[in-house]
């Protein structure tokens, strides 16, 4: 039985993982390819999620739905809709810098929040959307299970980080690490700075959306709750800082560490007297944070830094 628990709590746990390496990959294209500064994660990431939940789940009164459209509608719809929101919002902010990006997206992510809070119509409001099935469900022959599931999430995740490896090494991708690095000579060697920066940041807005209907099957019940900042921006962001920035291997290494870290220690406070309980979960936001700055001292880069693509008509060894 022990046995048993243990490999359920490895699915879920691999399951969560590659949700959240997916949404790292997503923040990559944008702050390690091209440096912008994006903390409204968790925006994007109930976009998809409460896109791909309207059109997938069955009919009901309480909110917009009833299409009952197959899983890979539901996730190209959540892609679609974050690639939308995504255009809207780079129009606006790709020409901001640092810190005036930070404070326009982490705005607009929560009015998107207060939206789907407030909303009742469109999305259930508090109460939620529940009965978000799998993919494949109701086929029988077991496809609709956990492990299923996680090979669901594995072979995106695959996909995701094959795309954004190949957009890295192409010459799209070093424009945008130069204009990273040096974005007045860039400007100098006749490069759009907008529309570079707006490529990158509607790709990674994509791959959030993607994150975030893969979130929803998987979960099966959505509420404003699960986007809040801390699980839907923070830890994002301490993933791709912890593995590397600019290395799409580090962002999925620092997914699978943070995650580790985030839901052991939830079960460690979960064995303490409830008094106690309630109070230790912000003693987790704390050892992560404490964790961070502990790899920004020792290992600035992260885990795995990022490292220059070989240049085409190089020798090789």
């Amino acid at each position: 039985m022990e046995l048993i628990g243990f490999l359920h709590y490895l699915i879920s746990f691999l399951t969560f993982a590659g949700i959240y390496g997916i949404l790292a990959l997503g923040l990559n294209m944008q702050w390690g390819f091209s440096g912008q500064f994006n903390i409204g994660v968790a925006g994007f990431f109930a976009i998809g999620a409460y896109t791909s939940a309207i059109l997938t789940t069955p009919g009901s009164p309480a909110y917009l739905g009833g299409f009952g459209m197959p899983f890979l509608v539901g996730v190209a719809g959540a892609t679609l809709a974050s690639t939308i929101l995504g255009v809207l919002i780079g129009l606006i902010t790709a020409r901001l810098r640092t810190d005036y990006l930070a404070i326009a997206t982490i705005g607009i992510a929560e009015i998107i929040r207060l939206l789907i809070k407030n909303e009742d119509w469109l999305t259930n409001g508090v109460r939620g959307i529940a009965g978000i099935d799998r993919p494949m469900a109701g086929w029988g022959m077991g496809l609709d299970t956990p492990i299923a599931f996680l090979v669901v999430v594995l072979l995106f995740v695959a996909l995701t980080y094959y795309l954004v490896e190949r957009a890295r090494v192409s010459p799209w991708g070093r424009v945008q690490r130069a204009i990273r690095e040096n974005e007045p000579a860039s400007a100098a060697s006749g490069k759009d700075i907008a529309r570079f920066r707006l490529r990158a940041f509607v790709a990674g807005s994509a791959i959030m959306g993607l994150g975030g209907a893969l979130y929803a099957h998987y979960f099966g019940f959505l509420s404003p709750e699960a986007f809040r900042p801390l699980y839907g921006t923070f830890l994002v962001w301490v993933m791709l800082i912890a593995g590397g920035s600019g290395n799409n291997r580090g962002a999925l290494l620092g997914a699978v560490v943070i995650w580790a870290l985030w839901s052991g220690s939830e079960l460690l406070t979960s064995m303490l007297p409830s008094d106690m309980a309630t109070r230790a979960g912000a003693l987790r936001v704390l050892i992560i944070g404490v964790l961070l700055q502990v790899i920004l001292v020792t290992r600035p880069e992260g885990i795995l830094p990022e490292k220059a693509p070989r240049l085409p008509g190089k020798d090789r060894k």
